[in-house]
């Protein structure tokens, strides 16, 4: 992998469609949407988009990046599943980059969180595994220190520049396919009624 390496980034995983174009430590493009919904539809041309203002091409590309989560489960899905098919069809890796990863590429100080629901907070302990906090114990969290979230404008090159990063730790590491990062359970409950039985055709 050379050191000027283009990659790819984009997430999906919230509200907003974003992507970022990166070679080696140069930002070739960003660009990003906000959206609550439609980022199926709208995410491959905004990749399309970034190539273009960079001058660059799909063959260009040495390396997909993706943010994996946490957050909405079909945004996430949304992301991985095209990182998944474009580093096949293009013979390329692709990268998973979880929001804490990505998070970590701002020198400012905070405590890196990803919004949750009903006032609650994705957190990611040092040594420890995330988690979905209260809205209590984020109440209490911030009140000693500020919190540093995904924003849509930045998260895109955030995830393309961590996974930069691992080439550069790794330069000849085999990644594995990425996988979503799901902490809580959906709020879609599956149905409790048993599955229909089905009857054998009518010999008669």
């Amino acid at each position: 992998m050379p050191s000027d390496a283009v990659i790819l980034g984009f997430d999906t995983s919230a509200a907003h469609c974003a992507a970022a174009l990166l070679s080696g430590d140069h930002v070739l493009a960003t660009a990003h949407v906000e959206m609550s919904r439609g980022q199926a539809e709208h995410l491959m041309p905004l990749l399309e988009q970034v190539l273009a203002e960079a001058g660059k091409t799909w063959a260009d590309l040495n390396a997909i990046a993706v943010g994996v989560g946490p957050g909405n489960f079909t945004g996430i899905r949304i992301s991985v599943s095209a990182a998944r098919g474009l580093a096949l069809g293009l013979g390329i890796p692709a990268i998973g980059v979880n929001s804490f990863e990505a998070l970590t590429q701002d020198p400012a100080p905070g405590i890196n969180a990803v919004p949750g629901p009903r006032g609650q907070a994705y957190l990611s302990p040092e040594g420890g595994a995330p988690y979905l906090a209260s809205a209590d114990e984020m109440l209490e969290i911030m009140q000693d220190a500020p919190l540093k979230t995904p924003q849509a404008a930045t998260i895109a090159l955030q995830i393309a520049q961590a996974a930069a990063q691992k080439l550069r730790d790794n330069p000849d590491a085999q990644f594995d396919a990425p996988a979503p990062l799901y902490i809580k359970a959906a709020d879609a409950a599956p149905p409790r009624d048993p599955a229909p039985t089905i009857l054998p055709d009518d010999p008669a």
